[in-house]
This record gives C-alpha cells, structure tokens and sequence, in this order.
C-alpha cells in the first residue's frame, strides 16, 4: 500500500477542490460543496485502498467506487481525470453539464468509464451498491478468490441515509453478512434546506449497528484516521459503515459549513478566498505537473495486480465459464433449450396461470444458465420464482442463486439493478404488480441504464380476486409501458411465458417487466412454433375463416376471452380474428408493413384487457371500443369481478353489433 504524507494527501485533495469548485463555477451551475468537503476522504481511498486500473476501467476484479450523493458528480469526474481515465480529459471537466459532454450534472452509467452506476436519486446508489457486494460475494464463492476477490466502496451522504429505500439495503447487507461492503459516510450535517438537525436527529452509527453492521468514525480532513478506519474496514466480517465528519465546501471563506456551498456556484469571489485559504496559487483547470504525476501514479498502482489476475485468470480451469459470464453472453445452446420447451408444450398444452407458467419455464431457464439468481420480496410462493432445487444464497452459502428479499421491494429492485451493472450474474425478482409502485424509481433506473434485470410481477390484474382494490394493478400496465427503453411482457398462457422469458434474457440492452396471472388460463398456442412470435410484440393468434369484419386485441388472461367471444362472433356470422399483444414495446420496434398487417382494416375494433384505456388507442383509434377497467377494483372472486365489471365475451359481442 502506498504510503502518502499528511502534507501530501492535502495537496492532492486540493486539486480535486480546484478542479470542483472550477468546473461548477465555468457551468454556473452544480454541486461544489460536497467535492470540497469529502476530497480528502476520497484522496485516501483513490491513493492507498482502492484496487483499480484507470488504463483497464473493465477489469472484472477491480473494486468498486459508487458515488451514491451523485450530486456530487464533480468529485468522481475530478478523481477520473486526476487518475488518468483516458476518456475523462480536461476539456470533458471544462465542459462540465454542458450538452454533449460524459460529465452530466449527475453521473451516468454509460457515459464515461469508471462511472459504475447512474446516481442522483438519493439512496439508489448504496442500494446498488448492496448488489455490486452480493454478486462478488457469489462470483466469489463459485471461482475462487484468485478470480474474484473485491470490495464495493460507497461514498455516500446524508439524503442518501435519509431516504427509505437505505434502510431496505442497509438491514439486507447486515444480513447477508456482506463484508466486502464499505460505505464512507460524508458526515457533513447539512442538507439544502439548511443543517440536518432541522429534519433529522437519527443516530446513524447506532441505526447501521442495529442492521448488523460494523461501524467507525473519524475525522473526514484527518489522513491518517481516514486510513486507520479504512484499515480496518479491509478485515471486517460484516459490512462497514466508516462516518467521515467533514465541513462541507471546505476552504470556502464563508460559505463553507453551510447550505449555501451545497447546490450553487461559488462566485469569483468566494473561489478567491477559497484558494487563499487552501494555498492554491494556480489558475482555474491547471494542475502542476508534479502533483499530476503524483496523482498518475496512483491511478496506474493496480496494475500489477490485473497483470497478475490475468495471468491467474488465463491458467484457470474455469476461464472459459468464467469469461463468458463476464461477456453478458448466454450459453450456446440456450435457444435450443427453449425450443425443445416450446416443443413439449406444443405436445402437451396446460391450462395453468401464467405465474406456474413462468415457474415450469424457470425449471428449465435455470438449469440452463447456471448465472440466474432469482428471489423474491417475501411472495415466493406467489410469484413462484423459485425453481426446482435452486439452493438460497445467504450468508452461510453465497453460492446459492435464490435470495428471500423480505418486505423490501424497492431494496429488492435497486439491488438487481448492481448485480446487473456488477456483471457476472442476470437477476430476476418478483412481487405482486401493484407493487410496481414501491419498485418503480428502481426500474426506471433500469431502463435509462439499460440493465438486463428481469422484474416478475405476478397478479396482475382484477384477476387476483379477493384481495381487493388495493392489491388489484389498474393503472400499472398502462404506468409500466410510457417508460421509455422498458420490455413490458404479458403472455397468455405457457407458450408465451416461455417466450418471453426467452426475449428477457436475451436482451442485454432492456430491463424487462412479466406481468403474469393468478388465476389459470386456457392454452391459447396449440401448435409448435420455431419462431418467437412475442419478439413481434403482437400477432395474429386466432385468424378468421374468412374476411374479417371484427379484429380483437388483447394481452394476457384477455386473449382467451378475445377467442371465446370470436367464436361467438363467427357463430354469428361476423367473422372475426384475435391478436395477441404481449409487448406494445417490441409491436412498435416492426416495420411498418408489419404493423399494418396486423393492425389491419376492420371498422370494428375492439381492445380487452382488465386495466386502463391508456395505450390501446394505438390498436383501435379513438373511435375503437376498448372493454377494461375505467375505475378501481373491488374485493371478491375473480370470476365474479370480471362478470361484474363487464369483462366478458358476451360484452365483446355486444360491442360487436
């Protein structure tokens, strides 16, 4: 470990202020309090703990550094570019949230390398990080410590400890017994509004102690108390939490310790003062060669240690396993094995819900891609996302690949978004559909980072009966389907379940939500098809014998009443088609003749499914008869509920006339 003076380690902070409190000023606009105030925090973990390589930003065994305050953002663009990531240059720092440039006025993944995960929303970033920690703690006990053997670091703040969705993590990791996670508290009591103690008089030390944590606390400008905490922190046999008491927009002549350094620009003359004060002779983006080297330096220390991983990692018996899960990539034969699924199916169609559906389908995704973890939040048996033989992963065997969540759906969905971002492992989780809700900060994260996590969201509709209107998703489809770069999934029965778990897992770039039945359900796909119809997004699933003068659209447990009242309709004499509409998303990525097709030309158009309008009108037009949800649910047998709310074929041919 490099050894770094008191005098030194001042220095080097000092640039990380400069360059922050420059870039804020350039952009008049940002966050200049928080860099200044934790530089020193973060100048010892960069310099002396973190395990990295700025020239090899992908090196599956780096640790991990999350900027969970990712108002802050200045901080971690200031530590890229001082450590030598190629693609954070000084004009990338000048340009500070300007259009175009990888330094946002948050951090986002994807736009610059060392950015681990999208941060802003407070408390997604340590609940991310609960995910990183649990996918190495896994990686970890299948491949070795010779492999897989890192830390998640945390730097994160008093909004981030405020917000709801820290305590799912933060009970989740004492739990799960994660020592591998270390979160650096930036202990700088103040919030916009002011000082903390205004809203909040929580014992944070005792709160994290009493999830099972192991806690410290040090002076956050004091080198050598930074280091002995995070010295200690590397044997711990829990996660950590280390508060690091700091003064916000520290060298700010009077500005500093307040809320008026948090979220504005300094001003000319406040930056003055502020390098008077910290001995900062330079002009604004210029860092001294020597100081730079220093920083250089520090930024190229691991890479003696990935020349050794790699050397391990090519002399491995499991380098082949080991690479292609670092890839994203799916087993070879995986498709095959979803057609021979398919196959079985087609000889054997069940009537099931589409919930037992997505279990049949997971005995056989899961004993094919060995990388799934599965889990739920508290619902197993409803979601039925526990496969046959699929051992938990808890803190007494991390080797396994389902983990009981608890009550903590938003913990849950944060999480898988880390697993995902960590890499290595494809998450999938389940609760009930109206529980979107609890989850759907979460899941937009997913979708703007474009994470392969796959939500299960069972119950999904009035369908579930007894429950009542609180547990009933009305809005949700309709809620779930406007966010952009989202897979929204609702199969009709075990063909198109199959189908779609296919798609979820096959697509790297999309999170994925599946929207699945309690209540069981004709089979509606008789016949074997070697092409995935859902990757379509809609299809015709029930053609007419004829000229059809009535088209009906539905998704889910609607499809076999659009079949039902089709042949009520053909009876008739008005000869009608059915088409399946699993995802609206993938029904708009087709050409446009394909969607004219399906779309077709009867006057007669009618959309069913048991939640809101919102949506069909790309199916049926304004003029379309859309037979739904138009309120909120009531308390009783599914059967009953559809009668009484009119969802039933005999409302399909009425509509019809």
């Amino acid at each position: 470990m490099t050894q770094y003076s008191a005098e030194q380690t001042r220095h080097m902070a000092n640039a990380i202020r400069a360059l922050s409190m420059d870039a804020v000023q350039k952009a008049n606009s940002g966050h200049p309090g928080l860099p200044m105030g934790a530089a020193d925090v973060a100048t010892v973990l960069f310099t002396q703990f973190l395990k990295f390589d700025a020239q090899d930003p992908h090196w599956p065994d780096r640790d991990r550094f999350i900027l969970s305050a990712g108002h802050g953002s200045m901080l971690l663009y200031s530590l890229l570019h001082l450590t030598g990531y190629a693609d954070m240059t000084l004009e990338q720092i000048k340009a500070f949230r300007q259009m175009g440039a990888k330094t946002a006025g948050h951090p986002e993944f994807g736009h610059a390398n060392g950015i681990e995960t999208t941060t802003g929303p407070l408390g997604q970033g340590i609940a991310n990080a609960v995910g990183f920690a649990i996918a190495e703690r896994h990686l970890n006990a299948l491949f070795g410590d010779g492999l897989v053997n890192h830390k998640t670091y945390v730097l994160a703040g008093d909004g981030c400890l405020m917000e709801g969705i820290s305590q799912e993590a933060i009970s989740l990791a004492g739990h799960l017994k994660l020592r591998n996670l270390i979160v650096l508290w930036d202990d700088n009591g103040i919030t916009i509004d002011g000082k903390v103690s205004m809203s909040d008089s929580t014992n944070q030390l005792a709160r994290f102690a009493a999830s099972g944590w192991t806690v410290s606390a040090c002076d956050g400008h004091n080198p050598g108390e930074i280091a002995a905490c995070l010295s200690a922190a590397q044997h711990a046999d829990r996660p950590v939490l280390i508060a690091c008491k700091t003064i916000i927009g520290y060298g700010a002549p009077t500005k500093a310790g307040t809320s008026g350094s948090h979220g504005s620009p300094l001003g000319p003359d406040e930056i003055s003062g502020a390098r008077k004060a910290l001995g900062w002779s330079h002009e604004p983006f210029v860092i001294p060669d020597g100081l730079l080297d220093a920083w250089r330096k520090a930024g190229s220390r691991g890479a003696a240690d990935r020349a050794a991983w790699a050397a391990r990692l090519a002399a491995s018996p499991k380098k082949e396993e080991f690479t292609r899960r670092a890839s994203g990539k799916l087993p070879a034969d995986f498709d095959a094995v979803i057609a021979a699924y398919k196959q079985e199916l087609a000889r054997n169609p069940p009537a099931l819900a589409t919930r037992n559906a997505s279990q049949n389908a997971l005995d056989v995704i899961n004993a094919a891609v060995p990388e799934t973890i599965g889990g739920s939040a508290d619902l197993t048996g409803s979601n039925n996302t526990r496969s046959k033989e699929l051992p938990p992963l808890d803190a007494h065997n991390y080797a396994g690949r389902y983990i009981h969540y608890g009550i903590r759906e938003h913990g849950m969905a944060a999480a898988m978004n880390g697993m995902a971002l960590h890499g290595g492992v494809i998450p999938y989780g389940g609760a009930f559909l109206v529980f979107t809700d609890y989850c759907r900060p979460s899941i937009r994260l997913s979708a703007l980072m474009q994470t392969r996590v796959i939500y299960v969201m069972t119950h999904d509709s009035i369908g579930l009966g007894e429950d009542g209107p609180t547990h009933q998703p009305v809005e949700h489809l309709a809620a779930l389907r406007v966010i952009p770069n989202l897979a929204v999934y609702r199969p009709c029965d075990a063909v198109e379940t199959a189908e779609c778990w296919q798609l979820a897992l096959k697509d790297g770039c999309r999170p994925s939500v599946l929207a699945l039945t309690r209540q069981k359900l004709k089979p509606a796909r008789l016949a074997y098809s070697e092409e995935n119809l859902c990757a379509k997004g809609a299809y015709e699933i029930a053609p007419s014998g004829g000229k059809a003068e009535v088209v009906i659209f539905a998704s889910g447990s609607e499809v076999e009443i659009a079949i039902a009242a089709k042949a009520l309709l053909d009876q008739a004499g008005k000869p009608a088609r059915v088409v399946s509409v699993p995802s609206m998303e993938n029904f708009e990525r087709q050409d446009t003749a394909y969607k004219a097709k399906v779309l077709g030309s009867e006057k007669t158009r009618i959309a069913i499914e048991a939640g809101v309008r919102t949506g069909w009108d790309r199916f049926i037009g304004a003029d379309g008869t859309f037979i739904g949800m138009t309120g909120f649910g009531a308390s009783g047998p599914a059967e009953q509920l559809y009668a009484h709310f009119g969802i039933t074929a005999a409302a399909v041919v009425k509509a019809a006339d």
